[in-house]
């Protein structure tokens, strides 16, 4: 079984320290350095190519968000999983828009820290469950208080499926290949399920089927 190596940025020594010892307990996993803050994170990010670095959404000099911007556009092999104290909507899609893969809350428990770094390395989507609670929670309200239909019903089965796939983490042509059809056709299909759901980009398809309760 291959190693996954792990870049772990974050001002605070102890929560560094925290994260190596966890990390470290797991022979999958190889912890290749530490960050104290956005700048260094970059430099070791091109110096030691990571499979996935772990990044503190606070951090001095240049916060997560914006480091996650510039992996993606430098080193997009890279994954990446924002850590934050913060579970509300707004930050979780300005992450995945920056191109992270996982976004983990920093009260999470050990067991949800390494499935996090365990699926943003096979390159799936991961948030903290608690993020997804609380996301399913709001979206029951708003439709309730709005009283309409589920635009969700609007999609066909087989939109249905792509949508799941397309928030777990598969692209296109990966699509393609599991459900056996032409990669125009899973993007006609993908036009479609946005159109449908007034979604403008992958991110917000994500957060979507995690509000609908479809990605666990």
């Amino acid at each position: 079984m291959s190693t996954t190596r792990v870049l772990i940025a974050d001002d605070h020594p102890l929560i560094r320290s925290g994260l190596r010892a966890l990390l470290s307990r797991e022979s999958e996993f190889e912890v290749v350095g530490e960050a104290a803050d956005g700048y260094q994170a970059l430099e070791l990010v091109e110096q030691l190519k990571p499979d996935v670095v772990m990044l503190d959404v606070s951090m001095p000099r240049l916060n997560g968000i914006d480091v996650a911007q510039k992996i993606t556009e430098k080193t997009p092999s890279t994954r990446i999983i924002i850590v934050s104290i913060h579970s509300d909507e707004g930050y979780v899609l300005r992450a995945l828009k920056a191109g992270a893969k996982g976004y983990l809350l920093k009260a999470s428990p050990e067991g949800d820290i390494l499935n996090a770094v365990r699926a943003v390395a096979a390159g799936q989507a991961y948030l903290s469950p608690e993020i997804s609670r609380l996301l399913v929670e709001e979206y029951v309200r708003e439709m309730r208080f709005r009283g309409v239909e589920d635009s969700y019903d609007l999609l066909s089965i087989r939109e249905k499926e792509i949508l799941q796939l397309l928030a777990s983490g598969a692209t296109n042509r990966q699509v393609a290949e599991m459900i056996h059809v032409s990669v125009a056709t899973v993007e006609t299909h993908r036009t479609n399920v946005f159109q449908k759901l007034g979604i403008h980009s992958l991110p917000e398809l994500i957060l979507y089927a995690v509000r609908k309760g479809l990605l666990t």
